[in-house]
């Protein structure tokens, strides 16, 4: 049986663990990723430990020195992790020690519990500037995308069936919006994760007199005001993960409108609608059939949606039943949060570039468009001008597209005798409601798609997001 490091075990244990059990709790092999922030926290701490008495100056210059060294190894590649080591923590700790003696003062008032709660939180605030800025730049793809087809209209679908006409770029705006959303709650949820937990210990904080406030400052844990954001209970700052929970929360939801956009855009693409054209870059062919273009990157956008549904329950479901205050479960927090980080940044960037290179067939929307069943609620409204009920109008339209149906005539090829014999209130201008440029005009109530709404729209997204 192979010992372990002394640094990695306490002197409670007379030997190190077996092999298997070595392998089994390690977590060397994905908590690697929060080496940068580990070692931050490390360098704000001992500067802590110096401004308290517990290093000396010179101490604190070699342990800096020591951490940066192991930075730049660890960013070039050259840094060996040691499984046997089981985490981030003790590979860096144990390195810095072994070359540094007054490495083994780093650990002063400091618990593993703390310490990882403090690196996840500096992760994942990363995470989410990034991931802020890259659903901007979504958004800004939408929005030249409709602003590149301002003129174009399309049918708008209610339960996938054709509804009344709106501009293609009304449609785009739709997703603007909902990704405004995300990042409002991105925001929101920043707040909950910028709290500092350093200095919480095991479970009871430190008899030293630690300046928590100081580490907070030096790490960035700080308000719009530069006040510390300090972590208030010791045990639950150890435990909670619920900031996690509420990024993948977030993730899941802006997961469902990447999907949503992904199913449009498939349809879209498809032979029946034909309104887009995904550039050859942004698909994938078939093994067997040589005529196929398939959008794949919607397609997996799509698919991916339930990954990132996966890691919010498996997350819900490691929290629901652990008593205080850290317990080795939550190990298993990190890969469900590092996958829903890697899975939606991905797929907000590929979904961005692919809108950035897909067109619009113009004729097949223009032909879409032109269909005058898009337009009965027009009629409808035209009978409620004239002083008729609403329902009395719904009812009467109806009818009309009824006979049309029979005479197997579109709607705007009816003639105003056949109009009258449904209701002597149609007049000889009933049929210029199917006039579309006309009826898109008029449609200029707030967020309606109107011609000069929508362009009043993509103008403050363009102000928006610059």
């Amino acid at each position: 049986m192979k010992k372990s490091s002394p640094v990695s075990r306490s002197g409670r244990f007379s030997s190190g663990p077996g092999a298997d059990v070595a392998q089994f709790t390690e977590s060397i092999s994905f908590d690697w990723r929060l080496w940068e922030q580990d070692i931050l926290g490390s360098i704000a701490h001992a500067t802590m430990l110096q401004k308290i008495g517990v290093l000396t100056k010179s101490e604190l210059a070699q342990i800096k020195k020591g951490l940066e060294q192991i930075g730049q190894e660890i960013f070039d590649g050259e840094f060996e992790w040691k499984p046997e080591l089981e985490d981030v923590h003790m590979n860096i700790e144990a390195e810095l020690t072994r070359r540094v003696p007054a490495g083994a003062k780093l650990h002063t008032a400091r618990s593993r519990n703390d310490q990882v709660a403090l690196d996840i939180r500096m992760w994942l605030r990363d995470q989410i500037a990034e991931l802020s800025g890259e659903l901007q730049l979504l958004q800004k793809a939408l929005v030249e995308f409709g602003a590149k087809n301002p003129d174009v209209i399309i049918p708008g679908y209610t339960h996938l069936q054709r509804a009344q006409p709106v501009y293609f770029a009304h449609h785009l705006l739709a997703y603007v919006e909902m990704f405004a959303r995300d990042h409002a709650r991105l925001t929101d949820c920043f707040q909950r994760v910028n709290v500092c937990p350093l200095g919480s210990g095991a479970i009871a904080g430190s008899t030293l007199p630690l300046d928590r406030e100081l580490v907070a400052k030096l790490l960035g844990f700080v308000d719009a005001q530069g006040k510390p954001q300090l972590t208030q209970n010791s045990m639950d700052a150890v435990s909670d993960r619920d900031f996690a929970i509420e990024f993948c929360s977030v993730a899941a939801l802006i997961a469902v409108h990447l999907s949503r956009l992904a199913e449009d855009v498939i349809l879209w693409a498809s032979s029946e609608f034909n309104f887009i054209k995904i550039a050859d870059a942004y698909t994938t062919g078939s093994s067997l059939m040589p005529q196929k273009k398939n959008p794949d990157i919607a397609e997996l956008t799509r698919g991916k949606t339930g990954r990132v549904f996966g890691n919010l329950v498996s997350l819900l479901t490691l929290l629901k039943g652990l008593p205080m205050t850290y317990n080795r479960d939550l190990q298993e927090d990190k890969e469900r949060l590092f996958d829903t980080s890697d899975t939606i940044r991905a797929t907000v960037r590929l979904m961005a570039a692919m809108l950035q290179n897909t067109s619009v067939n113009r004729a097949t929307c223009e032909e879409a468009a032109r269909d005058p069943a898009l337009l009965a609620t027009d009629l409808a409204d035209y009978l409620v001008r004239k002083g008729m009920a609403f329902r009395q109008a719904h009812h009467a339209v109806g009818a009309v597209v009824a006979l049309a149906e029979k005479l197997q005539k579109p709607l705007n090829k009816l003639s105003l005798t056949e109009l009258k014999s449904v209701d002597k209130e149609f007049g000889a201008d009933a049929l210029e409601v199917f006039n579309l440029q006309k009826a898109m005009s008029q449609r200029n109530l707030v967020g309606a798609p109107g011609t000069k709404e929508v362009a009043r729209q993509l103008a403050r997204w363009k102000k928006t997001l610059g």
